[in-house]
């Protein structure tokens, strides 16, 4: 009888620097979109904030132009949608900023009749609203940004005194208002973010429609001075600030229809640039900035309300 004999071979291990390699991160693809899980609320108007890992998207209008108090919580790592504490009150139009994981909230409508000068402050901690000083003047549409823990509201409408170019500075620490220079040309719906030290006041609707206007403030000198107008007119865009660029995403039109159109301002430079456009053309999309992606919820097809969307794009620069 013969004997068999099975070979075994080791499996051969090279070791060296050159074949250490490790894990790659998934290659970013840069001037796109990508889509995240449908709101359980459509709503156009509502007012978004970023508060560790979680963004709370609150208030706004439905499809049947009701106006809600919902607080809508998206967790944009798991893509999942949960519900937080609603607002006291329902609220269409407001502006928010976040200071110290407490979400501010400015002014709005609560029936599409009259404005608000109510002030809320939500915490997640606690899951609760409290109400704050009130802001010195009523109004609703206006734009907010932080600067060293100072949240700024910026322009706005009221029905007493049309587009506004009031601008009034709120300190969370002492619960106080200050009035600041007024912006140069009053308007509502406009984009505002915090590029380095300025403040850039884009676009909105003024007394002579969506004329691109374009400004930036100076907090230690309490100056406005013009920049290089958005050659796409607009209101009610999807904004936000990553890195040194100011995005400015859809929105509507003086005709009041939703545009696609999407660009960036780099203020060093003072020019816009022409970027990948938004999938569903969409006006008063809430906005959130979120680990340098730019998210945008809902809006609808007509700054007058028109089709109410519940989906989520997500800009990726």
């Amino acid at each position: 009888m013969k004997t068999a004999f099975r070979l075994m071979l080791a499996p051969l291990l090279f070791i060296g620097t050159s074949s250490l390699v490790k894990a790659q991160s998934p290659e970013v693809t840069h001037n796109t979109w990508t889509s995240g899980a449908a709101m359980p609320v459509g709503v156009r108007g509502s007012f978004a904030g970023v508060i560790t890992s979680n963004i709370y998207v609150v208030g706004g209008a439905n499809s049947s132009g009701a106006i809600v108090a919902d607080n809508q919580l998206y967790n944009p790592v798991a893509n999942t949608w949960s519900t937080a504490a609603a607002l006291p009150t329902t609220l269409d139009g407001a502006a928010a900023a976040v200071v110290k994981n407490i979400l501010y909230v400015f002014g709005g409508t609560v029936d599409g009749s009259s404005q608000s000068n109510a002030v809320w402050a939500y915490s997640p901690k606690t899951n609760t609203w409290t109400a704050k000083a009130a802001m010195p003047t009523a109004r609703q549409s206006a734009g907010a940004v932080v600067e060293k823990n100072i949240i700024y509201v910026v322009g706005g409408y009221s029905f007493a005194g049309g587009r506004l170019n009031t601008v009034e500075r709120y300190d969370p620490a002492t619960n106080t208002w200050a009035e600041l220079a007024p912006l140069l040309v009053g308007k509502s719906e406009p984009s505002v973010g915090l590029v380095g030290t300025t403040i850039v006041a884009a676009d909105g609707d003024t007394t002579s429609g969506d004329t691109g206007d374009n400004e930036g403030f100076d907090a230690l000198t309490n100056t406005w001075s013009s920049l290089a107008s958005d050659s796409q007119g607009r209101n009610e865009g999807c904004s936000g600030v990553i890195g040194t660029k100011f995005y400015v995403l859809g929105g509507g039109n003086s005709g009041g229809s939703a545009v696609n159109v999407a660009e960036s301002f780099t203020l060093k430079t003072n020019a816009w640039k022409s970027l990948a456009s938004m999938p569903q053309a969409a006006a008063g999309a809430a906005e959130a900035v979120y680990k340098g992606r730019l998210f945008c919820f809902g809006g609808s097809s007509s700054t007058t309300g028109g089709t109410v969307y519940d989906n989520v794009q997500i800009y990726q620069p």
